[in-house]
């Protein structure tokens, strides 16, 4: 999509490439690498780099049980290869996540409402529906947040993100994201620590919310 303005970056391209981020990041560069061709352009570059630095290492020595292990699970009957496709905004690596599934949404207020896809200790990600023009409130981070638009838009400090525009926030960044006008904002967003809210609110509900 030419209209994406704002990108994975260079490391967690890498990371993703090397398959060393954890889920719910995985997830979020999985979608937009989904969408995008030039992402998608710069991880073909890395896999060829990656292969080519494979193929010129020093051949390391097999385990002794590595080849009967092998033959042994030769006669298993291979688990079934489910490919999810796009469906309507939401790309396949989503879709994938919902099992095939529309979401399951859970209202947090003033018609914001999420689904949770997935939290471990590593972290969590959802689906976020925010109504036009409404603003999430103001918040800090405890650790990183990766934000894909996947509908509409939103605006803050840092910008404006539109769909396929992936969004980076650490802890050195506050901001009040607003949704934009025209269809609700849907956004796939993953974090590893809880957000830190600056008004009373949120934060009373922030355990009950899983956010």
């Amino acid at each position: 999509m030419s209209s994406i303005s704002h990108h994975v970056s260079e490391p967690m391209l890498v990371a993703y490439a090397a398959g060393s981020l954890g889920y719910a990041f995985e997830l979020v560069v999985a979608s937009h690498v989904s969408l995008c061709d030039e992402c998608r352009a710069r991880m073909t570059a890395l896999e060829t780099v990656g292969g080519a630095v494979l193929d010129a290492s020093a051949q390391a020595p097999l385990s002794p049980g590595l080849r009967s292990g092998i033959m042994d699970r030769l006669d298993e009957a291979p688990a079934p290869l489910v490919r999810h496709r796009r469906m309507g905004v939401y790309p396949g690596p989503v879709m994938a996540a919902l099992d095939g599934r529309a979401p399951r949404w859970t209202s947090l207020g003033l018609g914001v409402r999420q689904a949770i896809l997935h939290e471990d200790d590593d972290g969590s990600v959802r689906l976020l529906q925010i109504p036009p023009e409404q603003a999430v409130p103001e918040h800090g981070h405890g650790g990183l947040e990766l934000t894909l638009v996947l509908q509409g838009s939103f605006h803050d400090e840092t910008g404006t993100f539109g769909v396929g525009d992936l969004e980076r926030a650490d802890g050195e960044m506050a901001h009040m994201p607003v949704a934009g006008k025209g269809a609700p904002c849907i956004c796939l967003a993953a974090t590893d620590a809880p957000l830190r809210f600056r008004t009373w609110l949120p934060r009373l509900t922030q355990r009950y919310f899983r956010i």
